[in-house]
């Protein structure tokens, strides 16, 4: 039996399949205030019409500064509320669930006129997601400046709650804020925060669950490995997320790399590439898991669920390339499908 199109249920959240539209940036915050428009309405509304089980928003930063760019989004200020819960009640009306990522980009803020991060090291050329060239200088935060990160990471997921989401994902990859305090090439720092690199991101995930209900699950987003010359391995990021865990993380969303240009080690691409590290942390950490990066063929994303790899199977690309892609896979598995009324006529139905 197809497990792809199977209700999947953690505390409070209630899935009604295991298709995750992962976060992506769209940089199209025109107005800079870090407030969505009706570009995200629709870009995340059809994706619910689609049928994705879960979707979870881009990157949404906790101030202005903590931006890859300054058209993305933001939830540092109560005004940015309705914007949210706009979207989050259209996508309710089709039966799929929707959280938020909260971030910070530290090092690799393009716009912030000096960015902060964990330390003073800078990226050199910024990853594939970046939208410019070069990096700049960043200044590293002081210790009392860091304590009050932790705050902003906290006032954002409470914003994230009174807006309505389902659940809170937290940035812990791709050598954002929290990624660049756990990894020992980036952390030089000599304070708590350099004697213990997990400290930093423990002490938002504790910030986080405060402010959310007992029920609400709580994500995150962690690279399990790293690609620049001596960057970090597999043993180091699960000893890390066991700290996340026992600080209250649920569910772990398995990526890799993104903190620097890659070394001698490469990302492979193919498909399924990064499977082999979801596998890893679900049986190292006994949680669910979140496994992305190229499971565009439905047939794969099927083997990934019922192979017992992962929980959850989360499509960016394909879904970029089609609004829909959560429908026509269930419908290439199953060989039936439940579309919206309005388009049974253009779906084939057995």
């Amino acid at each position: 039996m197809a497990q792809l199109d199977d209700p999947f249920t953690f505390k409070g959240l209630n899935l009604k399949n295991r298709i995750v539209m992962p976060p992506m940036c769209q940089y199209s915050v025109e107005a800079q205030d870090g407030t969505p428009n009706d570009w995200h309405f629709v870009h995340y509304v059809s994706r619910a019409v689609g049928g994705a089980g879960l979707i979870i928003m881009e990157m949404t930063d906790v101030e202005p500064d903590g931006r890859i760019s300054n058209q993305d989004l933001g939830l540092w200020s109560d005004d940015q509320i309705p914007a949210y819960k706009r979207i989050i009640t259209e996508v309710h009306k089709y039966g799929t669930k929707i959280g938020i990522q909260i971030a910070h980009a530290g090092r690799k803020a393009e716009d912030a006129s000096q960015p902060v991060g964990a330390s003073d090291i800078p990226v050199n050329v910024l990853q594939e997601e970046s939208i410019r060239g070069e990096s700049k200088l960043p200044r590293a935060l002081s210790t009392q400046e860091v304590k009050e990160m932790v705050t902003k990471f906290k006032e954002a997921v409470g914003r994230a709650v009174q807006a309505g989401f389902d659940t809170i994902e937290l940035h812990g990859a791709h050598g954002y804020l929290i990624h660049q305090f756990h990894s020992p090439g980036i952390n030089n720092r000599t304070d708590e925060y350099g004697q213990d690199l997990a400290q930093f991101g423990v002490e938002v995930v504790q910030a986080a669950r405060s402010v959310m209900p007992a029920d609400m699950p709580l994500l995150m987003r962690i690279s399990a490995i790293e690609y620049m010359d001596g960057g970090y391995q597999l043993e180091h990021s699960i000893e890390v997320a066991k700290r996340y865990k026992e600080a209250g993380v649920d569910i772990f969303h398995v990526s890799t790399g993104g903190e620097a240009p890659p070394g001698k080690l490469k990302p492979a691409n193919h498909p399924g590439y990064q499977v082999p590290f979801a596998r890893a942390f679900k049986q190292a950490l006994n949680v669910p898991v979140i496994a992305v990066g190229n499971l565009n063929d439905p047939l794969l994303a099927e083997a990934t669920v019922a192979n017992g790899d992962a929980d959850l199977v989360a499509v960016g690309r394909g879904m970029l390339n089609d609004p829909y892609w959560a429908l026509h896979a269930i419908q290439t598995v199953t060989r039936k499908v439940d579309p919206p009324v309005q388009y049974q006529r253009g779906i084939y139905v057995r």
